[in-house]
């Protein structure tokens, strides 16, 4: 038999095809798998004989067809997640955190300061340099300030600022902490595990929770509140008591990782805690210059986390809320651009929501003080601080219907005055301050003044810090 090579033989299809009448298509029976049709003859339809296209309609081979969904227009391609790093599940930042430290020199001298002279002597300096930064700028103290702002004369002493009824707890369960940022104004850090709050003056706390009916917000800080071993017995007790309070949980995000907090999404989520998770930025060096090494990233890995649990998530009523807070001696960006930007980036690059984003003006206090005089921008600063007084940041000072509580007890007007010693109701009797264990109800501390220093140009400049 004579062999026909491949070229002749394509040849003759062609021309077998040429001969063939056109078809036509019935469409009303296409599929969407291309790869199934087939051409069977038809008879003709009009002048033209036609093939009808038909295809399979089913293949024991092909166990997963037909469950694409018709939608095209919603079809994404899935970001490959290297992000998410479970391998980082129970691993702790501490040690990293501690190596930081150790090889940051001016941590140390202010280590050697503190140990020297005490922290209380050292809040005294601090305050005594922000006064001397105010004097040479010719600026009065902020009492006098904000009472001549507001159209009157004021003075050193008259308050200017009225309590209303209290609406915000803020309690701050312990300064420990897994990381030791630079801004920090509570100057939270590993080394002070021995500063957390009792199952018993956080069950005080909750009973005057439930005294004072026109509190809305529980609102829980620290250093990293969850490391506290009664931060879910806080959590737990408050929710039983009032169901309906919202409850916002101040999260540093890398302690998602810590040992032992494995199930700590979980527990938010159940207990409907509103997070708000500090990220002074959307890039890796700007956050771990700030924060501490190895932090970006586990920032990001806790951020898909709580999206995987629903936070930030549309209609899921689990609030995940991010702040900003600058790098150095300047204003946030306006607030409302800053929150389109992080939105655009953490998406982009992470596939990250969220709902809403906060700027924060850094507080002149504690680490970030130091920070400034050893630089000598203390000046500067305050001067920044001084010209862009914004008089609508004073009708929404957290001072006005917030009362916070340190992890002793000890009560304030903010956490910036808690960390500089400034109690509410000072007086004989109660030498530091009142505590939770001196009153029934915060409605017990309507009569006292609210107490200001020259700290709190920090809360009324650009958008404040409240």
């Amino acid at each position: 038999m004579a062999t026909i090579s491949k070229s002749a033989a394509a040849v003759s299809a062609v021309l077998w095809l040429a001969s063939q009448p056109l078809p036509i298509f019935a469409w009303s029976s296409t599929s969407v798998d291309a790869r199934r049709f087939r051409f069977v003859p038809h008879s003709a339809v009009g002048p033209l004989p036609s093939v009808a296209l038909r295809y399979s309609t089913s293949d024991p081979d092909l166990p997963d067809y037909g469950s694409t969904s018709v939608d095209v227009d919603q079809h994404r391609l899935e970001k490959i997640d290297k992000w998410r790093r479970r391998d980082l599940d129970g691993k702790s930042l501490v040690d990293q955190t501690m190596t930081d430290l150790e090889n940051d020199a001016d941590f140390q001298r202010t280590a050697e300061r503190v140990a020297t002279v005490g922290a209380k002597q050292m809040s005294i300096e601090e305050r005594t340099h922000r006064r001397r930064a105010l004097d040479s700028l010719g600026v009065p103290s902020f009492n006098q300030f904000l009472a001549e702002k507001k159209g009157g004369e004021g003075d050193e002493v008259s308050p200017t600022l009225t309590r209303n009824d209290p609406e915000v707890l803020q309690i701050n369960i312990g300064l420990y902490c897994n990381q030791a940022c630079g801004h920090c104004h509570v100057e939270s850090s590993p080394m002070r595990k021995d500063e957390m709050m009792t199952a018993k003056t956080a069950a005080r706390c909750v009973k005057i929770l439930e005294n004072s009916p026109s509190i809305h917000t529980l609102d829980i800080t620290g250093g990293a509140p969850e490391l506290n071993d009664n931060f879910r017995y806080l959590v737990r007790l408050a929710r039983a008591i009032r169901p309906d309070l919202k409850i916002i949980d101040r999260c540093n995000l890398t302690v998602l990782q810590e040992p032992g907090q494995e199930d700590l999404v979980s527990f938010l989520a159940e207990q409907r805690v509103s997070i708000v998770a500090s990220l002074p930025c959307y890039s890796a060096e700007n956050v771990d210059k700030q924060r501490g090494s190895g932090v970006f990233e586990r920032s990001i890995a806790g951020l898909l986390a709580l999206n995987e649990a629903g936070y930030g998530m549309p209609e899921t009523g689990l609030e995940l809320d991010l702040v900003y807070n600058p790098l150095g001696a300047f204003l946030p960006p306006p607030q409302e651009a800053l929150e389109l930007k992080y939105k655009e980036e953490l998406e982009e690059n992470f596939g990250i929501l969220f709902n809403n984003l906060f700027t924060m003006t850094n507080m002149p206090v504690k680490r970030f003080a130091d920070f400034l005089y050893r630089r000598k921008e203390l000046k500067d600063y305050m001067d920044l601080l001084v010209r862009n007084f914004n008089p609508d940041t004073a009708e929404s000072l957290m001072c006005l219907n917030t009362i916070n509580v340190d992890y002793n007890g000890s009560m304030f007007d903010c956490d910036f005055n808690q960390q500089l010693g400034i109690g509410i109701g000072s007086s004989e009797l109660h030498a530091d301050g009142k505590t939770v264990f001196d009153i029934v109800s915060l409605d017990d501390l309507k009569s006292d003044s609210i107490q200001n220093d020259n700290h709190c140009f920090g809360c009324t400049a650009g958008m404040g810090s409240s």
